[in-house]
């Protein structure tokens, strides 16, 4: 879909594209940004508040995507500013410990049950990274498994295309990712309990660690089935592996504890990211106490960064976590998000959509597609051009969605039932068209 859409004009946000377009790799600083899903000019934005974002133009929408998923309590929360601007009072950067540090290491530990130690970072691909790097160093073995569909960063190994069968190893799907960068990452069906047990039976005392996100939300929004949960604990301990969650986008999202915590996992090792910053760049990986010893200085697996536990990002972190926990908004994310999900499902069913609703918590994706949606293989087959449609008809409705069939939405603690009917209304005039 190359055309735009959209029936309304921006020429504020056509004219800074076309300023981007010159500075930057396809005008903007992340891809996910540039539209390619939906066609059409990116929207470029000037200010967000509570559950809104507000473009260059002027034009008010309803923010679903929560900078992709890190303001769990809204934009600009009054707390997580006064606590941004506490640590601006004394200094931006400082390249040696804080308090502050260890502060959003105990938060972490205390709401992450499996979690002894942690390690900060400064983006979720880093945590990724040095996550799969430690399974390797603990190990001492050469690869990892991870599922077609779950996205884990753009580190060079987890940047591989599907394998047709547990024997492939993956192909790179990148240029400048060699094939040595991937020769070590087996590449899998999500929730395909026979596919990872041929996979362990082949390559079991080589494989280090199976990373994969608990909840995806990267080829929309895709459960763990119960069987798969299981199989994943049962192969890893009998073989010596480790089991990585990429809690990125779940972790302190669907619940306090992670996407683990509803679904009885216990990973060796977590990466988390978006919502343990509050908004500002931090990832964070952690694990039990014996592994995590293994990291540099206590260690021998290098891993360092210059703005690691950065004390703007560390403050903001801190304070979201402290109100997720004192002031819990989990049971009423769950009503609305449960509102939203049911009013979509009641639109598209009345204007004859094939089509399929996936949810966990609040994250949620409408797929068009019949469904069931289990893996990538099935996820793959939604109705990208109807989604484009749906996409820009909510936006000129004053909806900010995710611009891919294949990202997740997230609802805020800044949504009223207000905000969800409108989007349901809207929703409702966009698919009968």
């Amino acid at each position: 879909m190359s055309a735009n859409v959209s029936q309304v004009e921006r020429p504020g946000s056509a004219a800074a594209f076309k300023r981007a377009l010159a500075l930057m790799p396809g005008g903007v600083n992340s891809p996910a940004r540039a539209f390619g899903g939906v066609g059409g000019t990116p929207i470029f934005i000037d200010r967000a508040d509570g559950a809104y974002l507000y473009d260059v133009d002027g034009n008010r929408y309803i923010d679903f995507i929560g900078s992709w998923g890190p303001m769990i309590l809204g934009h600009r929360h009054p707390a997580v500013i006064a606590a941004i601007e506490r640590a601006l009072a004394h200094g931006t950067s400082y390249g040696a410990p804080t308090e502050a540090e260890s502060e959003l290491a105990e938060r972490i530990i205390d709401a992450v049950a499996s979690i002894d130690m942690v390690r900060l970072v400064s983006s979720g691909t880093e945590a990724t990274m040095s996550a799969v790097r430690l399974a390797r160093g603990y190990t001492g073995r050469d690869l990892l498994v991870k599922f077609a569909g779950n996205y884990h960063g753009h580190v060079d190994s987890l940047l591989v295309a599907a394998g047709s069968s547990a024997a492939t190893l993956g192909a790179p799907n990148s240029p400048g990712v060699t094939a040595g960068a991937s020769r070590d990452t087996l590449v899998l069906e999500y929730n395909d309990v026979a596919e990872l047990e041929q996979a362990f039976a082949a390559h079991g005392d080589k494989i280090a660690g199976v990373i994969l996100e608990p909840v995806v939300g990267n080829m929309g929004v895709v459960a763990p089935s119960r069987e798969f949960v299981d199989a994943l604990h049962r192969l890893t301990e009998k073989h010596g592996s480790l089991l990585i969650c990429d809690e990125v986008m779940t972790g302190f999202r669907v619940a306090f504890g992670g996407a683990q915590s509803l679904f009885g996992m216990r990973p060796d090792i977590t990466t988390l990211g978006k919502i343990v910053g509050g908004g500002l760049p931090v990832g964070a990986y952690g694990g039990r106490r014996e592994i995590m010893q293994h990291v540099l200085p206590a260690g021998k697996v290098f891993q360092a960064g210059t703005l690691s536990g950065n004390p703007l990002a560390t403050a903001a972190g801190a304070a979201t976590l402290r109100l997720l926990k004192e002031e819990p908004p989990y049971e009423r994310l769950e009503a609305l998000s449960s509102r939203l999900a049911a009013g979509l499902q009641q639109a598209a069913t009345s204007a004859g959509v094939p089509h399929t609703i996936a949810r966990v918590g609040s994250m949620l994706t409408l797929f068009f597609h019949p469904g069931p949606i289990h893996s990538w293989r099935q996820a793959s087959q939604a109705d990208t051009a109807r989604f484009g449609r749906y996409f820009w008809g909510l936006m000129d409705r004053g909806v900010y969605m995710p611009c891919s069939q294949y990202e997740a939405l997230f609802v805020s603690g800044a949504h009223t039932e207000t905000e969800i009917d409108a989007t349901i209304r809207a929703a409702e005039e966009v698919l009968k068209q």
